[in-house]
């Protein structure tokens, strides 16, 4: 790949970036990985599974300690809740609430299902070349990170 064709990929990102700053505004103090993790969540309790903050954590590869800190606030605001488990008092699964499940329907679901229609002239095969594009790039910018510094 070429120096100018990496430069053309960073400033794709930048929009990418632009784009998700476009997206319809959240109710004051409703961060916008909150969405994310509602969806993580949601996703992970329809394949059968309690989810744990380690699940949350993997599925969305970030660090424990951060994900840990967005759940307890999520739990504050009501969008989540804690419940231990009957076999292990130490293991803590959690669940999205009523409200968490509105805020995931208004901002999730809503808004995504129409824009998917207005996105029709770009194929799922496109899309799904974006997003390898972008995972492979993401991995070796983080790791080139780690490696530099």
């Amino acid at each position: 790949m070429t120096p100018e064709k990496v430069k053309e990929m960073l400033d794709a990102c930048y929009l990418a970036k632009r784009i998700r700053e476009l997206l319809p505004e959240l109710p004051k103090g409703v961060a916008p990985s909150y969405i994310q993790y509602l969806d993580t969540i949601r996703r992970l309790e329809q394949n059968g599974e309690k989810v744990k903050i380690s699940d949350v954590s993997e599925a969305l590869g970030l660090p424990r300690p951060g994900v840990t800190r967005t759940v307890r606030e999520m739990e504050e605001k009501g969008y989540l809740r804690k419940l231990s488990s009957d076999e292990d008092g130490r293991i803590i699964y959690i669940s999205v609430t009523q409200k968490g499940e509105e805020l995931s329907e208004r901002y999730d679901k809503t808004y995504f299902s129409e824009l998917s229609e207005e996105l029709d002239d770009i194929s799922d095969e496109e899309a799904d070349g974006m997003i390898s594009a972008v995972e492979k790039f993401y991995k070796v910018m983080s790791e080139r990170k780690k490696r530099i510094g």
